[in-house]
């Protein structure tokens, strides 16, 4: 059938089909992302190249063992994928694989930001150290398998007694996932930025360590002043107030592009 034999509807659906197949797509890669299955997907797609080319130089004996690997890989696939592709079945029962109302983000934007900021202010002035890490666009599944997971409602209660000194799980960042506390304890890389200030910490030099390699939104507090910083694309800002805290993560979190103003109130540190 050509082109010019198709009628409107026909290209209607084709146009759905194509646009269906690259949501899965996308939805799935969201999935996925920083996870190690990220890893395993290079490795598949390097396994379907090498298989073109050795048909292309007439390889034949290692084309028959990449075409034997592909063949008997997809049972491997399900198998190596299975956490992934558990949380995708999930998501699809509980609808949200979907994008949800913007009401309902809204509403959850609001206590994400307000579990977040009664916390923070609770532990600055008691001068509680705390190190907690936002995920947004790239993973962080590398840095949460480093410490002990949660998978918990996010509360200001709950964050304040994670960072209550000498608990088990004081020690290390918390990452937050949407509306959980994914894990407690956990890993961050530590900047090697000769650029941050001498009496700034660990906590710090980790703040800016994560935010080099990843867009998280990266909250310390100080436990020898109870000052508040925050960093995100290399970037310190330092001794935010706490209103300055509350707007700047409101705008974060809603994913607003505009920093203008907080690169002018707060003390900015490039890492």
């Amino acid at each position: 059938m050509s082109f010019a034999d198709l009628s409107i509807m026909d290209y209607l659906s084709r146009i759905v089909d194509i646009f269906l197949v690259w949501y899965v797509i996308y939805k799935l890669l969201m999935i996925i992302r920083g996870t190690k299955a990220v890893q395993l997907l290079k490795g598949i797609f390097v396994i379907i190249i090498a298989r073109f080319v050795s048909e292309y130089l007439n390889l034949y004996t290692l084309s028959w063992i990449l075409e034997n690997a592909i063949t008997w890989g997809f049972l491997g696939i399900i198998i190596i994928f299975q956490p992934e592709l558990r949380r995708a079945l999930e998501q699809l029962g509980r609808g949200s694989i979907f994008t949800r109302g913007g009401i309902q983000e809204e509403e959850e934007l609001k206590q994400r930001v307000t579990a977040i900021t009664d916390a923070i202010s609770y532990m600055a002035k008691r001068r509680i150290g705390a190190l907690i890490s936002i995920e947004r666009d790239t993973g962080m599944g590398d840095y949460i398998e480093t410490g002990i997971p949660l998978q918990s409602k996010l509360t200001s209660q709950l964050l304040i007694n994670i960072f209550i000194p000498n608990t088990p799980l004081h020690d290390g960042a918390v990452i937050i996932q949407k509306d959980q506390i994914a894990a407690a304890a956990c890993y961050l890389p530590l900047s090697e930025s000769p650029f941050i200030s001498k009496e700034l910490g660990t906590r710090h030099r980790a703040a800016v360590g994560v935010s080099e390699v990843t867009d998280a939104l990266t909250i310390v507090v100080s436990e020898e002043t109870g000052h508040v910083s925050v960093t995100q694309n290399g970037e310190l800002f330092r001794d935010l107030t706490s209103e300055e805290f509350q707007e700047f993560l409101e705008k974060e979190l809603a994913k607003q592009t505009s920093s203008t103003l907080w690169k002018r109130k707060g003390k900015k540190q490039n890492g």
